[in-house]
């Protein structure tokens, strides 16, 4: 079964994230890609990959980013976010990163954990899913939810 990844960026990442993109392409088009519209459309533009488009994060983007990840549609998260801007919808920021917790899904919010979640989607996933702990708190998650 193919794996998916939802991408973000905040506006000063787009450059990164595309950067990011372009460095794993070959591996990502192994992937599906959904994205909020502003970073779908620049990785569709600069790097031709293939992505899902939901709305821009102010628009409700990262809700539907929330909403896949709730119905366990997304295995990872990497949102590149500017920590050193404040954001209007913040909460719908926080609520993402929330929800990423919740499900435990993989979350990266910089390059540096980007990098260690392609590895773990590209390679070590399937231990994540299968380990005791991690699939004893998604059960007991679930129950209480």
């Amino acid at each position: 079964m193919r794996k998916t990844l939802a991408l973000v960026a905040h506006d000063s990442k787009k450059e990164d994230m595309v950067r990011l993109v372009k460095a794993h392409k070959e591996k990502l088009a192994e992937l599906d890609l959904v994205a909020t519209r502003g970073t779908g459309q620049a990785i569709l533009a600069r790097a031709g990959l293939a992505v899902t488009l939901v709305q821009s994060g102010p628009h409700g983007g990262d809700q539907q980013i929330g909403a896949l990840i709730a119905n366990r549609d997304v295995n990872a998260v990497i949102f590149l976010r500017d920590p050193l801007m404040a954001h209007p919808h913040e909460p719908d920021v926080s609520s993402l990163l929330r929800v990423c917790d919740v499900h435990n899904v993989p979350l990266a919010t910089n390059i540096a954990s980007a990098e260690a979640v392609l590895c773990l989607l590209f390679k070590q996933l399937e231990a994540l899913e299968e380990h005791p702990i991690a699939a004893q708190f998604v059960s007991e998650m679930a129950s209480v939810y």
